[in-house]
């Protein structure tokens, strides 16, 4: 985090870079739901329901969720950038909602789910590990 050294805060380099990676994931992220959300709108018959599974969802309609959450996802990420304090709070919000999203989206791509899950929970670690004065020096 930071630390002071004669009366002046220093930030810490680690957090500031975990800031920056978070930022970047949530534009990846973003664009990789955008993307997945446009294949399940232009072909929905691609993507097929693991058998069993207790949620079944309409993959038309589920695409468009994800091609409008990525887009917010993929805006968070820029506003992050800004090093706003708010910026972290929406960049945290957004990363909760996506991995929530992508836990739905399990049956019709398992392990794609679970790695942006993963990377959403990276996400929340890391703009959760710094505070405004980081956020300022951003």
């Amino acid at each position: 985090m930071a630390s002071t050294t004669g009366g002046r805060a220093e930030v810490s380099g680690w957090t500031v870079g975990f800031a920056w990676f978070a930022a970047s994931m949530l534009i990846m992220i973003g664009a990789f739901q955008f993307f997945e959300g446009l294949g399940a709108v232009i072909k929905d018959e691609y993507y097929v329901l693991t058998p069993g599974y207790a949620f079944a969802l309409d993959v038309t309609a589920w695409g468009w969720m994800h091609m409008l959450w990525g887009a917010v996802a993929f805006c968070a990420g820029f506003a992050v950038f800004t090093g706003r304090p708010w910026a972290r709070a929406v960049g945290i919000a957004v990363a909760l909602v996506s991995a929530v999203a992508q836990f739905f989206y399990i049956p019709y791509y398992p392990i794609w789910a679970v790695l942006i899950i993963a990377l959403d929970v990276a996400c929340i670690w890391a703009l959760a590990t710094y505070g405004r004065r980081e956020a300022e020096a951003f």
